[in-house]
């Protein structure tokens, strides 16, 4: 059943980075206000109606921070479970906490995944050094992951045979999985949606380029055979609603000669959705405050080739020459400090 918050209601938002504000923004333009609740330095801050600083094990702060929002989402999916607990209480959160329980574990995640039907890179649990030994039996190249807390390459090391384990175990030191290593000739991302009412929306897949673990640009249209499109967007739809999801979802998705091979979702919006900003009537930040308010999802539609590149630290010492670039949007972050890996903002180039 559809719940549908009118205008004037309160949406909070767990995390206050860059995303928290697109999202804040997005719910502005709509009449919503949003409440942030993030323990650090809080960007989002700037553009919400209300920020609360405290960390998630602060149990009246989370419960005065419930009891002020009319429905609670997030752009940070790794908050304590004790947490969301208590705020489950007093308001409702979407996406869903299955949602956030199968992406804050990288085993789960491939589990559940696999359970689809879907296909992921091979993979096995690794909690020791001598579970690393026997996973990396007959392979190559593989990568070691933390199960949790790994984003933006971080809690990954790259492994080959040869090397040696027990050091390769010591750089990461807690419970992990070990992903085979995929051959891939592409890297895309499918943006999707899923409203109160089951309806799904998906945007283009967009062709994604990462370095040194850091997504750096994504073009759309991705360029790649038009028969991989509605495959790639029915495994997102599929996704979406095994999992009873609403809100906007990241599916990134390995391109190879077997076939697309799924390597993991992000509950949230995502980093390679920032495009809609410039290609679309409806981009990702206004569809996720649609779903989770109860509004009908926009169609998604593209109306420009668009491609978004990062602003990576020292990136943002470009802004004069990008801010006079024709047919390009800038979207700043509000960090006061650059460094190295930090993400800046972004720039959205439109080509109609």
């Amino acid at each position: 059943m559809t719940e549908t918050l009118k205008p004037g209601a309160t949406i909070g938002i767990l995390g206050g980075g860059q995303l928290g504000r697109m999202l804040s923004v997005a719910a502005s333009r709509l009449g919503y206000r949003c409440h942030i609740y993030e323990p650090g330095p809080a960007p989002a801050a700037d553009v919400a109606h209300r920020l609360t600083t405290a960390p998630y094990e602060d149990e009246a702060a989370l419960r005065d921070f419930a009891a002020s929002v009319d429905v609670v989402t997030y752009e940070f999916e790794n908050v304590p479970a004790a947490s969301l607990d208590l705020i489950e209480s007093l308001a409702p959160i979407r996406p869903n906490r299955r949602a956030l329980s199968v992406s804050q574990d990288r085993l789960d995640e491939k589990d559940f995944l696999t359970g689809l039907g879907l296909t992921t890179a091979s993979y096995a649990r690794v909690d020791s050094a001598e579970d690393l030994a026997a996973a990396m039996q007959g392979q190559d190249r593989a990568i070691l992951k933390t199960r949790r807390l790994g984003y933006d390459g971080k809690g990954q090391v790259r492994v080959k045979a040869g090397d040696d384990l027990a050091e390769a175990w010591a750089q990461v030191n807690a419970p992990s999985v070990l992903e085979g290593f995929v051959d891939f000739t592409a890297e895309i991302s499918v943006i999707v949606a899923r409203g109160q009412d089951g309806a799904v929306a998906a945007y283009d897949p967009g062709l994604n380029v990462h370095r040194e673990g850091i997504l750096r640009t994504t073009t759309v249209p991705c360029g790649l055979p038009a028969r991989l499109i509605p495959d790639a967007v029915l495994i997102a739809s599929r996704i979406v609603t095994a999992l009873d999801y609403v809100g906007v979802m990241g599916v990134e998705l390995f391109v190879t000669p077997r076939g697309l091979i799924v390597n993991e979702i992000a509950p949230r919006v995502h980093n390679s959705g920032h495009w809609t900003q410039g290609g679309c009537a409806v981009d990702q930040f206004e569809q996720h405050i649609r779903a989770v308010v109860g509004l009908p999802l926009g169609d998604g539609k593209r109306h420009a080739e668009v491609v978004m590149e990062n602003l990576i630290g020292d990136d943002i010492d470009r802004l004069p020459d990008l801010l006079r670039q024709s047919d390009t949007q800038v979207h700043l972050y509000g960090k006061a400090e650059a460094r190295p890996g930090r993400k800046m903002g972004h720039v959205n180039i439109i080509r109609r």
